[in-house]
């Protein structure tokens, strides 16, 4: 984003009527809190339980990272400039705004596959599932992940780097992002708007074909289970990821492929919002509530808390 007269960036963030400022700080605060509390508890939880020591719950805290990294990114900044009232963000501080939280959430999606070929292994392939996912293997795919958001977004990323601000600095959003950024450049932008739309595209076709295959086999395997108990015993395995993947890929798809919500710029600032809050709070509930071996180990963390604080 090479500048020329522009050194800040002024963000309308979603409305200026006070009474929703509060109503929206507080929702923003609570959620914020509930989602890092959430996130850092399944990370913890999985660096002290032995029981949590196995793939899914490798990629279930980097997930989990993942998520705090991507909420941080823009609640804390939004929840100051309500606070305050001040609205202005440095060049530097915008650009730096827009990698991390690009890249974590392109990232994600990777993760997610990821999660999804887990899942495959586990159910499809369990005589060989401790062999092949063996501990190095999941590092190298995590490395992968990141490695993949960060190819992915260094073309976009470029082209960014040399659009020019001449007269307008007021960006309609309660953050710094691609879309709104190019509406006020002073630049050509179609390629920019074109490698954005072509990154995002092969990023979710990428990803949502190896979770769509992963869990064809799975749907598949699970069917073919003789017991009943059998079958809801694999389908509960899958279940949490299988929503988190939904919410995941639908709010992105109405983002970046409908039309109408490029038109709508406050749809499709609530629905980022959603992304940014929601999503990071529900997805620790969505992976606890439903797995009986998390919900014991924060039991068991929580009695070893206890005899602690006792002696």
């Amino acid at each position: 984003m090479k500048n020329y007269t522009i050194t800040t960036f002024v963000l309308l963030g979603l409305t200026d009527d006070p009474e929703l400022q509060v109503l929206i700080f507080i929702f923003l605060f609570l959620a914020y809190i509930l989602s890092v509390t959430g996130n850092l508890t399944i990370i913890t939880l999985t660096f002290v339980d032995s029981h949590l020591k196995t793939p899914m719950y490798f990629f279930l805290k980097n997930f989990s990272f993942l998520e705090i990294s991507l909420t941080s990114s823009y609640i804390p900044r939004y929840l100051y400039s309500i606070a305050t009232g001040d609205k202005v963000i440095t060049y530097n501080a915008c650009f730096i705004q827009v990698f991390i939280s690009d890249l974590c959430g392109i990232t994600e999606f990777y993760l997610l596959a990821a999660m999804s070929f887990d899942r495959y292994m586990a159910i499809c392939k369990p005589l060989h599932y401790v062999t092949i996912m063996s501990s190095q293997v999941c590092r190298i795919l995590i490395i992968s992940c990141w490695m993949a958001g960060l190819c992915i977004l260094i073309p976009p990323l470029i082209l960014g780097l040399n659009l020019k601000f001449c007269d307008s600095n007021r960006i309609d959003h309660f953050g710094c992002d691609a879309f709104p950024l190019v509406e006020i450049s002073c630049s050509d932008t179609r390629l920019m708007e074109q490698t954005v739309i072509i990154c995002a595209v092969l990023t979710l076709n990428m990803t949502l074909t190896c979770v769509v295959l992963s869990y064809a086999y799975i749907i598949k395997t699970i069917f073919s289970f003789p017991s009943v108990q059998q079958r809801k015993k694999a389908f509960s395995t899958c279940s949490s990821h299988m929503i988190v993947v939904s919410f995941t890929y639908g709010t992105c798809i109405f983002i970046y492929v409908n039309p109408t919500a490029k038109e709508e710029v406050t749809i499709k600032k609530v629905v980022s919002l959603l992304i940014f809050s929601v999503s990071p709070t529900l997805n620790p509930f969505i992976y606890t509530l439903r797995n009986n071996q998390v919900k014991e180990a924060f039991k068991d963390s929580i009695k070893r808390t206890a005899l602690l604080s006792t002696k």
